[in-house]
């Protein structure tokens, strides 16, 4: 897939050079609510998922934003823990948003997985409460492989991240019928008799 020597030409660098970062910033206590208004909004990692977190709250003053596919990485206790944003969405003080600067956005994203170990680091001795800041996040040390290295990495991997989300949907859509049918079959509201076996 890829040539050995390809690795020769990567260079030292730090995340910034390849991504943006926005810090979270939650909006005012009372512009909350959980009946879809506005911009939905995610506080910090409770609301992660095994890949996209869970939709619970929304605000009408969104301060910060993750676009659609950020890596969203939890910059509070414990720091570094990742998932995707599934569409635009407003970012709490427990997070940061990770956005590709040339629409290589899965390459960026594995990079974070690969920089577990470095940011478990602000998690650890002497810590009351871990946490990252701009700076720091920005200045983590990456090795940068040459563009066209990139791109063949975005060219395979982008079409699976891509099976993920659709995966993702249709298990949310499913979950959405069986919530409408469930509590109509247990109250008797269908009628099942005539549906053969």
């Amino acid at each position: 897939m890829f040539d050995s020597k390809e690795s020769n030409f990567w260079k030292q660098g730090v995340l910034s050079d390849i991504a943006e970062i926005t810090m979270g910033q939650s909006p005012s206590g009372n512009s909350y609510n959980e009946n879809g208004q506005g911009t939905v909004f995610f506080q910090g990692r409770a609301e992660f998922g095994f890949r996209f977190p869970t939709i619970r709250l929304f605000t009408s003053e969104p301060k910060r934003i993750a676009q659609k596919n950020d890596t969203l990485m939890s910059v509070r206790a414990p720091v570094g823990d990742l998932n995707v944003a599934h569409e635009e969405c407003c970012i709490g003080r427990g997070l940061a948003a990770i956005h590709s600067k040339d629409n290589h956005q899965s390459f960026v994203h594995y990079t974070m997985f690969f920089l577990h170990r470095e940011l478990d680091v602000f998690n650890g001795e002497g810590t009351v409460f871990g946490s990252i800041n701009r700076n720091a996040l920005n200045s983590m040390p990456i090795r940068v492989p040459p563009i066209d290295l990139m791109d063949k990495f975005e060219n395979i991997v982008s079409p699976m991240d891509k099976l993920i989300r659709t995966n993702f949907d249709e298990i949310c859509h499913l979950q959405a019928i069986r919530d409408s049918i469930l509590p109509k079959l247990m109250a008797g509201e269908i009628d099942l008799s005539k549906i053969k076996p």
